[in-house]
């Protein structure tokens, strides 16, 4: 079992940036490749960023490309999501995946989630 909590999240300005971070527990943090995916209300979960095992490699959505930067610290059990220039349709509960398969953007192809942090940008 792999265990995930996000934090970070709040209200900002469009424009603003946020930083989202995901603590795992459990089992080798290193083996799992990590995922970010957001959900808007009435909305599905979509893909946000995903980085392999030991961070070299990273794939984006394309509507957060070159806003957003997913990095990780596998000394510190963490994967963080860097928001910039953030717009009022980047509202969305945002959350961490764990999988053993990188890259994956298929969202019913993850092991494990955390529980999900709201990001709200006024406009």
């Amino acid at each position: 079992q792999v265990q995930l909590v996000e934090s970070g999240g709040g209200l900002v300005q469009a424009g603003g940036s946020l930083r989202l971070s995901c603590a795992a527990s459990g089992r080798t943090f290193s083996n799992y490749a990590m995922g970010w995916f957001r959900q808007a209300p009435g909305k599905e979960r979509e893909f946000v960023a995903t980085i392999s095992f030991s961070g070299g490699r990273t794939y984006y959505a394309d509507s957060v490309k070159g806003r957003f930067t997913i990095s990780r610290d596998n000394g510190k059990n963490l994967v963080y999501l860097q928001m910039n220039s953030l717009k009022p349709e980047d509202t969305a509960v945002y959350y961490c995946a764990a999988d053993q398969v990188y890259p994956n953007l298929d969202r019913f192809g993850y092991e494990y989630w955390g529980q999900g942090t709201q990001v709200t940008v006024s406009s």
